[in-house]
């Protein structure tokens, strides 16, 4: 039996929502339907407007336009606690003088839900905490205390359930194991969760569908297979992993493809796989898809593109050996090895050539900054 038993079914629409603070607009026209049942993520830096459009659906900002509905709906100008709707915040907010069993039972009994044992004890094992009612949040880990937090909010049977940054507090281990246990809990419960996060690969750990947002807009919405491969925007090439941008021309066409020249170079891309409108084009291939090949090695492979350049950095990460190349012109590209046991490790001051598959290549608009969507330090830590 599913928690969710009985709660209002329905998608969640947001129809031109806008939010100014003043001059300064947080959120922009945004329109946007996510599917009941689904796993949602609202991904972006600092700043682009996520927490601001969270913080409307739960009822905590007012919009200074738009419109917010459940199903059929109308929720826009209904005060937060009249919502089907519960959020999970990053601090847990647990009350600290109250058990873990009377924590989860706070919302059933401030609506006056007498007997809560048998739902409480549902919650229990929906998070896998069974045994721990009376324990206090102190004596938890902040794994267990974020469980317990989710606990309190599923037992409240809401519509939709709204996570603000909620893994955020958590060390990277404990953070990559919390994500596989809040996708099987939204899986096990079938309700909607809207998540928001900076993080990339927490996004696409958890979510069906990301939402890539900056400057109070949705940059690209897609799967995260279709966002990673398929990036539509420098930002979202940037912002979502990593990628090698090179500006390039268009100089013609070969069947199906495009004729590049890069700085002399010749290279060829995908006409499908061309979202710039004009004949200067910014050239992408993600750093994984490279192949590194020592200077003087073969490289007449049909189909694929080849750049030479000097290795300056490399990086044995375990998994994976990190490689900066620098180009002719000057601009460092990145390349990401596999460590399988039989490859070729090469370090700095070698020649090398970067080879990868024509069909990987893929071209954006060249109309702002190469580097847009590249986090800072700060920014990363923000």
């Amino acid at each position: 039996m599913t928690p969710t038993a009985g709660a209002p079914a329905g998608d969640l629409r947001l129809v031109e929502l806008t939010k100014d603070f003043g001059s300064a607009v947080a959120v922009d026209c945004l329109s946007l339907t996510i599917p009941a049942g689904s796993f949602f993520a609202l991904l972006g830096p600092s700043g682009c407007g996520k927490t601001t459009t969270l913080r409307m659906v739960a009822g905590l900002e007012e919009p200074t336009s738009g419109r917010i509905y459940l199903g059929d709906d109308d929720v826009t100008d209904r005060k937060a606690y009249k919502r089907p709707v519960n959020t999970v915040f990053q601090n847990y907010a647990l009350f600290p003088h109250l058990n873990v069993f009377d924590n989860i039972a706070f919302g059933l009994r401030r609506r006056g839900v007498k007997d809560v044992k048998a739902q409480v004890d549902r919650m229990l094992d929906v998070v896998e905490l069974q045994g721990f009612g009376v324990r206090r949040p102190s004596q938890l880990s902040g794994g267990q205390q974020q469980r317990i937090a989710l606990a309190r909010a599923l037992i409240n049977t809401p519509q939709v359930l709204l996570l603000d940054e909620p893994l955020g507090a958590l060390d990277l281990k404990l953070r990559r194991q919390m994500q596989l246990e809040l996708k099987r809990i939204q899986t096990d419960v079938g309700l909607t969760f809207v998540h928001v996060t900076h993080d990339q690969e927490e996004a696409m750990t958890m979510a069906d569908t990301i939402a890539v947002m900056n400057n109070g807009k949705i940059e690209q919405l897609g799967s995260p297979v279709d966002l990673y491969e398929n990036p539509s925007t420098v930002f979202v090439a940037n912002f979502l992993g990593q990628s090698n941008l090179v500006a390039a021309q268009i100089v013609g066409t070969q069947g199906a493809d495009l004729l590049l020249d890069v700085q002399g170079r010749k290279l060829t891309m995908p006409a499908a796989r061309n979202c710039a409108t004009g004949d200067s084009v910014y050239v992408g291939v993600r750093p994984e898809k490279v192949r590194l090949v020592p200077a003087g090695a073969s490289v007449d492979l049909p189909g694929h593109n080849v750049l030479d350049g000097v290795v300056i950095d490399a990086s044995y990460t375990g998994v994976t050996t990190q490689y900066v190349v620098r180009m002719a012109w000057g601009q460092d590209l990145m390349v990401i090895a596999a460590n399988v046991g039989n490859e070729v490790r090469l370090t700095a001051g070698a020649n090398a050539h970067l080879v990868w598959d024509a069909s990987d290549t893929f071209g954006l608009e060249a109309t702002g900054d190469i580097a847009e969507g590249i986090e800072t330090i700060d920014e990363a830590g923000s």
